[in-house]
């Protein structure tokens, strides 16, 4: 079975830098920022730093206009809305304000309606809009997703349903004190942490079927369970403790 290999160096200033350092990536990974309507956390100018593509679901283009120049108090609020333009704002567009639409529009913001799919949340729009693009990369493609976590339960597990439609990608979900994504069985898996900015704490949840067997190495407590459905499993919640290279597995 292949290993995955993950890590959150995006955290970082130069996450290039950090993944070449620790040898997890070549060439280095790609970055895409999806912005939903909940608040936004305080890393998302460093997310938007490093994405190459930045796209708004609905209404997560309202929290880009209201709430970020909020993270810079000292700046011109029409000047941070200019700096910080998405490239696109998609979804079924029944949430985004008319004057939001209009300002980035002007400043050369695709918007795309896809009121005719009222079968699928906003996120699963855009993350079918990033899948279309021809990327020779695209498997080096990681898919940040700020406003995922928060608010109505139902929103976040929908977002977390997301990530099984597209388990072949690499997609984040983040807000201010915590991240999620999937551990597909398909493989092994290779946990790189930054104890600086991440940590003590991490949580392991079989979702969607039973857990065939977990096992891990690198934690306090490292887990040897046997099969387990989501409804009789504990969901495991832990204390990392490094081995001496970063990684735990």
């Amino acid at each position: 079975m292949d290993v995955m290999i993950h890590s959150s160096n995006f955290l970082l200033p130069n996450p290039a830098a950090a993944d070449n350092i620790n040898g997890l990536t070549s060439p280095p990974r790609k970055y895409a920022l999806i912005i939903l309507n909940q608040r936004l956390p305080r890393i998302t100018p460093l997310l938007w730093s490093h994405a190459q593509l930045r796209v708004c679901a609905d209404g997560g283009a309202n929290r880009l206009f209201d709430e970020l120049p909020k993270l810079f108090p000292q700046d011109d609020a029409v000047a941070v809305r200019q700096k910080y333009k998405p490239d696109v704002i998609k979804g079924d567009m029944d949430s985004v304000r008319n004057e939001v639409v209009d300002f980035y529009s002007n400043l050369g913001t695709a918007i795309i309606d896809a009121s005719y799919d009222q079968d699928t949340t906003d996120l699963h729009k855009c993350v079918i809009y990033i899948h279309g693009l021809s990327d020779p990369q695209k498997s080096n493609l990681c898919i940040l997703v700020v406003g995922a976590l928060g608010g109505r339960f139902d929103h976040e597990i929908g977002n977390i349903n997301v990530l099984y439609h597209f388990s072949s990608m690499r997609i984040i979900l983040l807000n201010d004190d915590c991240l999620i994504q999937l551990l597909p069985g398909t493989h092994h898996h290779e946990i790189h942490i930054n104890p600086s900015i991440e940590g003590p704490h991490c949580g392991l949840a079989p979702f969607g079927m039973p857990s065939q067997s977990t096992t891990t190495t690198g934690l306090q407590w490292d887990l040897r369970f046997p099969a387990q459905p989501f409804s009789q499993a504990k969901v495991v919640y832990f204390y990392v403790h490094l081995s001496a290279d970063g990684r735990t597995k």
